[in-house]
């Protein structure tokens, strides 16, 4: 196992017996401002103001009437913000519907904030939401607070799949191909790096695998295929202590030149030099 620099806290367990809770931005404290995971989704709901996240290493503006969601497990943490105002709803992963967490998975890590109108529903039902989980009289309260938290999280999955105008292909053979895709990367992208061994066990040709993947996310499999890799290495680079060269074996690399290479190619930065940046900006507050 790789040697820890540091746990990425791993925040569980924070949720009351609905399994749904709120807050407004004016409770974020700076304890969020360290990486973390949660056992939990998060939805940032924002009505004004700029918000700046970073989301498995990935800077994530928010800008006015905006809506971004954090699935469990992605280390994510908030770096700066300005006269931005909106909540935080957080709800477990079991009261999420299974179509709902279908789009959430095929928009992992390309499509996970968009914009909204200033008059967006999904306002109106946090507030609902919010009013509900505050009510003083318990009547009903845990029933409809999921009620509200399950319409509310089909209304941004169906917003996130409207802006990238394929709710045509929600619920299609396409789709549900694609949401197996991803989760198989996730699996196996450690001994498997190329698109042919994924159509392979998806029992499609490489090229229709490319086709449809980029159809539903807007990048090719090969694309995914590299960002897992190399979502991968950044959490090693930044959570253990295990030089570059065994980090690029435990990554399947026999050749850590080649990694090296990859590594530069894909994020701009040698894989020592991002280190070195992404600990120094963890450690600035």
């Amino acid at each position: 196992m790789p040697k820890k620099k540091e746990a990425i806290a791993l925040h569980r367990g924070e949720l009351e017996n609905t399994g749904v809770d709120i807050a407004p931005f004016s409770s974020l404290t700076d304890n969020v401002r360290d990486s973390h995971r949660d056992d939990h989704y998060m939805f940032i709901i924002q009505q004004q103001g700029r918000f700046v996240w970073e989301l498995d290493f990935q800077k994530v503006v928010l800008q006015d009437a905006s809506l971004c969601y954090v699935a469990p497990g992605q280390v994510h943490r908030y770096l700066t913000y300005q006269r931005a105002k909106g909540w935080f709803v957080f709800v477990a992963p079991e009261l999420i519907d299974n179509a709902y967490r279908e789009i959430f998975d095929a928009y992992l890590n390309s499509a996970q904030s968009i914009s909204l109108k200033r008059n967006n529903a999904i306002f109106n039902t946090t507030l609902l939401l919010e009013e509900m989980l505050r009510r003083e009289s318990p009547l009903f309260r845990e029933r409809l607070s999921k009620s509200l938290a399950d319409t509310l999280s089909g209304m941004i999955a169906s917003t996130i799949a409207e802006a990238q105008h394929t709710t045509h292909l929600i619920g299609g053979q396409k789709h549900f191909t694609v949401i197996k895709f991803k989760r198989l990367v996730k699996i196996h992208c450690i001994e498997k790096k190329q698109v042919q061994k994924y159509a392979t066990l998806l029992n499609i040709t490489p090229l229709y695998l490319n086709e449809i993947v980029k159809d539903i996310t807007g990048f090719p499999a090969s694309y995914w295929i590299q960002q897992e890799v190399l979502l991968e290495a950044k959490r090693m680079l930044r959570y253990t202590t295990l030089d570059v060269k065994q980090i690029a074996f435990d990554l399947g690399y026999a050749d850590h030149a080649y990694f090296s290479r990859f590594f530069k190619k894909n994020t701009g930065v040698t894989a020592t030099d991002f280190r070195a940046n992404h600990y120094l900006s963890n450690h600035s507050h």
